[in-house]
């Protein structure tokens, strides 16, 4: 089982910046993919970011220019730095781990969410 503790959310003025942590633990036979997903209220978790391993990243339009995922291989950790903070982007922010097990399968692991609000 593998566990993912997120870290760095909080509250911060329109323009401002925030970068998030996310931290695997446990037993991983190889990382696929390391993602944040968001979820405001009432609405659906939505991908933000993700990146591939050997490092090919997605970002969601309303993202792109503001916000950029990268990765520490050697700690299992992904970070989400955010600039030019909207309050649109007020919600809780997801990281998301695919993963292979010992056997070879295909897993998912989600964190445990980290509220993120921007005021106006």
């Amino acid at each position: 089982q593998v566990q993912l503790v997120e870290s760095g959310g909080g509250l911060v003025q329109a323009g401002g910046s925030l970068r998030l942590s996310c931290a695997a633990s446990g037993s991983m036979f190889g990382i696929n993919t390391m993602a944040w997903y968001r979820q405001a209220p009432g609405k659906q978790r939505d991908l933000v970011a993700s990146m591939t391993i050997p490092g090919n990243t997605k970002y969601a339009d309303s993202v792109k220019g503001r916000f950029t995922i990268s990765g520490d291989s050697a700690k299992n950790t992904v970070y989400l730095q955010m600039n030019s903070l909207k309050p649109e982007d007020t919600a809780v922010y997801y990281c998301n781990l695919l993963y292979r097990d010992a056997l070879g399968n295909g897993r998912t692991s989600w964190g445990q969410g980290t509220q993120v609000t921007v005021s106006s």
